[in-house]
């Protein structure tokens, strides 16, 4: 009997192509879940070393109690500190050179952000007395600075976040550095995170190091202090827009280093993580708030006035952005602030603290 052989079909070109692509990103899929897990486990390991509970303060003494990061508006003040060798001080005598209180609404998925200047002439509860705002870190640590953002804005701090110089400067080279249109008046050198004159900086768009950031970030004896301010608070949006990028990803284990070993904060990892809503649609709408005020030298020593007549004005912001207090319309601000709508939708209003709460 005659067998008939059955011929073999040839794979074509364009099917090995296929099996080699589906086995390609099938290992790269494999590759990216192990990645992301050894990264979540990281993160998490640097989490718990970074957690720091403040002490008799589980519920703000503003906020019946503590704000949950996964439901509610929350606010988060940003401390950073200098505790180098150089000044030997240690992390709860330094004084704050940066404070940033930002508040986000979870329905708007908005930002609010305002810079609070070092030398702010304000009511610190921890000695009972005005003083510089830098000093009430030195006087009793982040409850001390807490506690004094709590009178000044007359809202609650939900989180603090405590960082030195060395975290910042690790955390933007982990980056690959950030891309900043450098505002400054003229081109100087700066001192350096050991009090040297080693970084020199000089208007226009640059890519700078984290040791050049440092350095923009604390200059402040060139222009005013709301341009420092407004420095702080470009920095700090270039490093979420470098984080947030493609590109970073493979960066974050560095990112990660760079925190655990450098930061303190009353955020779990869960509540870090819930964050992501906030930015899983992009870099959410963020408003700077700028405090307003002037220098003052008459007691010989310098403390910056912040205004007092548009602290109410502050309150109202915050507390409605908080949702401590209903929303108000444009046109109600607008009768408060005494401005336009235009004033109101740019959030160009002035704050000041009242020395008398």
């Amino acid at each position: 009997m005659k067998r008939t052989e059955k011929r073999k079909k040839r794979p074509t070109k364009f099917s090995l192509v296929l099996k080699v692509f589906a086995i390609l990103a099938a290992s790269f899929l494999i590759c990216a879940t192990a990645y992301g897990i050894y990264l979540t486990k990281k993160a998490e390991y640097a989490a718990n070393k970074s957690y720091e509970e403040i002490e008799d303060r589980q519920s703000s003494p503003k906020r019946d109690a503590k704000a949950e990061a996964l439901s509610d508006n929350i606010s988060i003040l940003f401390i950073g500190v200098d505790d180098s060798e150089v000044r030997a001080q240690g992390s709860d005598h330094s004084r704050s050179d940066a404070l940033m209180l930002m508040t986000l609404n979870r329905e708007e998925k908005t930002v609010k952000l305002v810079s609070i200047p070092r030398d702010s002439y304000v009511y610190i509860p921890e000695v009972g007395y005005e003083d510089k705002i830098t000093h009430a870190h030195a006087f009793g640590g982040t409850a001390a600075t807490i506690e004094t953002v709590e009178e000044l804005f007359d809202i609650p701090v939900d989180y603090y976040v405590r960082m030195n110089f060395n975290a910042f400067i690790d955390v933007v080279d982990a980056l690959g550095g950030i891309d900043l249109d450098v505002n400054i008046p003229y081109a100087f050198y700066e001192k350096d995170e050991n009090d040297k004159y080693s970084i020199y900086l000089e208007p226009g768009y640059h890519h700078l190091d984290g040791r050049e950031a440092l350095a923009l970030a604390r200059t402040r004896k060139h222009d005013t202090d709301i341009a420092r301010g407004e420095r702080q608070q470009d920095i700090l949006k270039a490093i979420a827009n470098k984080a947030l990028s493609l590109s970073s990803i493979s960066k974050y284990d560095d990112v990660i280093l760079a925190i655990g070993d450098n930061m303190k904060t009353n955020l779990t990892f869960d509540e870090m993580k819930s964050f992501l809503t906030y930015f899983s649609g992009g870099m959410p709408q963020i408003d700077t708030l700028t405090l307003q005020g002037q220098g003052d030298m008459s007691t010989g020593i310098y403390y910056y006035m912040l205004d007092e007549e548009s602290l109410e004005e502050t309150t109202q912001i915050l507390k409605s952005h908080l949702g401590l207090i209903p929303s108000k319309s444009k046109s109600s601000i607008s009768e408060i602030s005494s401005g336009d709508e235009e004033q109101v939708d740019s959030d160009s209003f002035s704050y000041s603290s009242s020395f008398n709460r």
